[in-house]
């Protein structure tokens, strides 16, 4: 039992590390930046977790790497979702929730961390996390 638990735990752990090497990879950021892949991953999560329906959200979570599924989770409240942002709104709550200065902004921030996602979840997934959005956030999703 405890073998099958650790056998999980690093396969979590493995799944997250390819999703932030994706991000480290788009960025062309060596593997000492993590905490900037990590931060980047972070924030669009919440604000992706917080514009979500409850029920879109909790389904596209079941796609996830269980660790990074805890980094979603963590602090949701959802009583208070969704939280109605239009992409101006989200893009500024993403500079507010990732500190550094990167090439291309808060929007590049967001289109790489929602490309690296949409790898990780099934296409019809994506599409319903996609529908849920308003226009013009739709038009950032790939």
């Amino acid at each position: 039992m405890a073998e099958q638990l650790l056998s999980a735990f690093e396969s979590s752990l493995d799944k997250t590390n390819v999703i932030l090497k994706e991000i480290e990879s788009a960025y062309g950021w060596p593997k000492e930046r993590r905490n900037q892949s990590y931060a980047a991953l972070r924030t669009v999560l919440h604000l992706l977790r917080d514009r979500l329906p409850v029920q879109e959200s909790t389904e596209f979570a079941q796609q996830l790497p269980v660790l990074v599924r805890g980094i979603y989770f963590d602090g949701w409240q959802p009583e208070n979702v969704p939280i109605k942002l239009n992409r101006d709104d989200f893009l500024y709550e993403v500079r507010q929730g990732f500190p550094y200065d990167v090439e291309g902004g808060a929007q590049r921030v967001v289109q790489v961390v929602l490309d690296t996602l949409r790898r990780h979840v099934t296409q019809g997934e994506w599409e319903d996390v996609k529908a849920t959005m308003p226009g013009d956030l739709r038009q950032m999703i790939p």
